[in-house]
């Protein structure tokens, strides 16, 4: 998710929509429903595209405990190792925290029962993903076959980061023919229910079982880094409770 102080957007500012009042609007519990077994069907692969370790918990982290269960085979391009989430920190030096946030991922994959995942490490620099767009999206024409099943963050989601990734997953998976489908990540901070930016018309949700819950739940604890503050600094976490609260609702959106 990351360090969004480093690259400032209009839309990421302040302590964002409350999770209450997501939970609180009916719209979203009557969004259509889709099961894993339903999105990736048997015999294809589920591919996620990560910007920074933690968004494949943030985006889908109840979904990939599904996937795994099935079981299916799973893919993880994980674009950055995150290193940048610190930035002027004397506790977190960057290359420590890149392999910090490696092993933290790792953990929450475990946590996930996705253990089994392959990963492609690419370590492109994070906060400048959007420069690297075309370098991402040859190596996903590489890796994907049109069978595969994308799941990446939202083209809109408001991080520059989050929006490139984006960009070079629809171009490798038109490329191919692989299915795509968009993760709302940051948009849960700084949308609002019925937020006319958002398209509500192509969304549906992924409701999570008690086991996916405590899963995704767990998994997130994993991401020590992001859940602490920084006394070196006096930041405060990047993932605040505040704002996990927003990604521990009991079903994840994706828009098709």
């Amino acid at each position: 998710m990351d360090a969004v102080s480093r690259a400032p957007r209009p839309l990421i500012h302040g302590e964002g929509t409350d999770a209450a009042a997501w939970a609180a609007w009916p719209a979203l519990a009557r969004l259509p429903v889709r099961s894993a077994a339903q999105l990736v069907p048997p015999g294809q692969r589920a591919v996620i595209v990560a910007p920074h370790p933690d968004d494949e918990v943030l985006a889908c982290g109840g979904l990939l405990h599904a996937i795994a269960r099935l079981p299916r085979r799973i893919l993880l391009v994980a674009v950055s190792n995150g290193e940048g989430s610190h930035p002027g920190s004397a506790r977190y030096a960057a290359d420590a925290l890149a392999r910090l946030r490696v092993r933290e991922s790792a953990r929450a994959l475990s946590r996930l029962g996705a253990h089994a995942a392959q990963v492609d490490y690419l370590q492109l620099p994070d906060g400048q993903l959007a420069a690297h767009e075309t370098t991402l999206q040859a190596h996903l024409r590489e890796r994907l076959v049109g069978s595969d099943v994308v799941f990446c963050t939202w083209a809109h989601d408001g991080h520059p980061d989050h929006e490139a990734a984006a960009r070079a997953a629809r171009a490798a998976c038109s490329s191919v023919g692989a299915r795509l489908y968009g993760a709302p990540v940051w948009a849960w901070h700084w949308a609002r229910p019925g937020d006319p930016r958002v398209p509500w018309h192509a969304a549906f949700g992924v409701p999570l079982d008690a086991a996916a819950m405590a899963a995704k739940r767990a998994a997130l604890h994993e991401f020590r880094s992001q859940l602490e503050p920084d006394p070196s600094t006096g930041a405060a976490p990047v993932l605040p409770a505040r704002a996990l609260a927003r990604w521990l609702q009991p079903a994840e959106v994706f828009f098709a």
